[in-house]
């Protein structure tokens, strides 16, 4: 279950935060499982992602932690601003804001892709906010013009509306001329992130908000702020995931205080293809922190 938590953000766009927790037994609280004293983890997604798409490693890690995951601006059930800013210092400055409002630092972060990368911007900015760091299959370096234009060709080719969400999950999971081979963990992530509408299934996103948030990230590299990163830090890859092995090794070199893990039989949704070797793989790293 999960406990909705407004937050503001910079320049006032409203945020949806939830907090995560064991469905209630014998009556107890549903949420915050480990207490309101228990040390904080905030989980932010990727591009196109929402927070619940974290509902299975909050839930687990709210036994100990009071996890909580953030819906980013454009994203979820947060503000979608038509003429909002879409920049990295404004996701950086939400994620900043969510902590301080929600008490939760200092933290572990923890991001998947563009949440990533809004994560160990933070924590190095932050360090005060930060007592460790999960980068989830986000490349530092830049991805540049090309990858921009065949995000924006691949936005056009998606068959909207959808009639259906077994169309969802099937258009992403199989027919996508990005999936190599089926993969319906892909299309149930997919499908967590439309709403029904008068026509059909459309996504909870602006598609063009999307491209303008990706723009500010994809022609930059980003090894300086990784390397002011003072925390611990896991980098966590999927075998067939969009960041490769070199690269992640370069990242761990880099961090200060780096730690590698990579998921056997993930792609780039490392937590969704394989969610009980994504948390055996960061469970061990949590383990090892000193929390204050």
């Amino acid at each position: 279950m999960a406990r909705r938590i407004d937050v503001t953000g910079a320049d006032g766009v409203r945020l949806a935060a939830w907090e995560f927790g064991d469905p209630p037994k014998d009556g107890a609280e549903p949420v915050g499982t480990a207490g309101a004293n228990a040390p904080g983890v905030l989980l932010l997604h990727g591009l196109m992602g929402r927070a619940s798409h974290w509902a299975s490693t909050a839930r687990r890690l709210s036994a100990r932690y009071r996890a909580v995951a953030l819906d980013q601006r454009g994203h979820g059930r947060s503000d979608k601003p038509s003429q909002g800013s879409f920049t990295r210092d404004a996701y950086v400055d939400d994620a900043e804001a969510a902590l301080e409002q929600l008490g939760l630092g200092p933290t572990v972060l923890i991001g998947h892709a563009m949440g990533a990368l809004t994560a160990w911007q933070l924590a190095a900015k932050r360090p005060d906010l930060v007592n460790g760091l999960i980068i989830c299959d986000m490349r530092a370096s830049a991805l540049g013009a090309a990858s921009q234009r065949e995000w924006a060709e691949w936005f056009k080719a998606w068959p909207v509306p959808f009639a259906t969400l077994a169309d969802v999950r099937k258009w992403f999971g199989e027919d996508d001329p990005w999936v190599e081979r089926p993969n319906p963990a892909r299309g149930e992530f997919y499908a967590e992130v439309m709403a029904e509408s008068p026509d059909g299934w459309r996504p909870v996103f602006d598609p063009d908000q999307m491209l303008r948030s990706r723009e500010t990230w994809v022609y930059d590299a980003h090894w300086e702020e990784l390397a002011q990163v003072r925390c611990h830090a896991l980098v966590v890859r999927g075998l067939d995931g969009e960041l490769g092995r070199a690269e992640a090794q370069e990242m761990v070199r880099v961090l200060p205080h780096g730690q590698y893990a990579e998921v056997a039989d993930a792609g780039h949704l490392v937590h969704y293809d394989q969610p009980e070797a994504w948390l055996s793989a960061i469970e061990p790293f949590l383990s090892t922190l000193n929390h204050p």
